[in-house]
């Protein structure tokens, strides 16, 4: 790897900065790369978030006080929040439609699948999610990730569940004990 060596607006370099961002590199890229993976479900688009975050976050590495691993997060979630807003989605019409896919998937109506229960999910929600319960974050770290309150992070994370509970995806082909027994009582 090649040192990137950080030059200040007087020209001066700083070669110890450098160090610092690509040790921080090379220490937590696959952990972030993980967290850009499940807000897009797209490992190119992963990479592609990761890689822009870095950026952003190497123009900004002297500023970093204490830990840059949640600076670096948050860049990550907003960066990916700036990026739903654009207007172009990456659909192309055609006039043809491409094939159906997998034959043995054919004559399956909805797959169970929890990826696509969380695509379904608001991007926000989705985020929620993906930071309490993949990344681990608490609510209050959460929060200061987004930008938001902890009662916000409460009840996005509230409705996410709520709207998993009910996802066709994960709908179960077998009756709950409360569903196919009655009432224990």
């Amino acid at each position: 790897m090649s040192s990137i060596e950080v030059v200040d607006t007087g020209g001066r370099v700083d070669p110890g900065a450098s160090a610092t961002f690509d040790e921080f590199v090379a220490a937590r890229s696959r952990a972030l790369l993980r967290t850009a993976y499940l807000l897009t479900h797209d490992h190119a688009l992963a990479e592609d978030l990761l890689q822009t975050s870095l950026a952003k976050a190497w123009f900004a590495w002297r500023r970093i006080d204490g830990e840059p691993e949640p600076y670096v997060r948050r860049i990550l979630v907003n960066t990916y929040a700036s990026w739903w807003r654009r207007k172009w989605n990456g659909e192309q019409p055609t006039d043809t439609l491409p094939d159906a896919g997998h034959p043995d998937r054919a004559d399956a109506t909805e797959p169970t699948d929890l990826w696509t229960a969380m695509e379904r999910l608001p991007r926000r929600m989705r985020a929620v999610v993906v930071l309490r319960y993949f990344e681990d974050l608490t609510e209050v770290q959460t929060a200061d990730l987004l930008g938001c309150s902890v009662g916000t992070v409460k009840s996005q994370t509230s409705k996410a569940l709520a709207k998993l509970r009910i996802d066709p995806a994960l709908a179960s082909d077998q009756p709950s004990q409360a569903e196919g027994k009655g009432d224990p009582r």
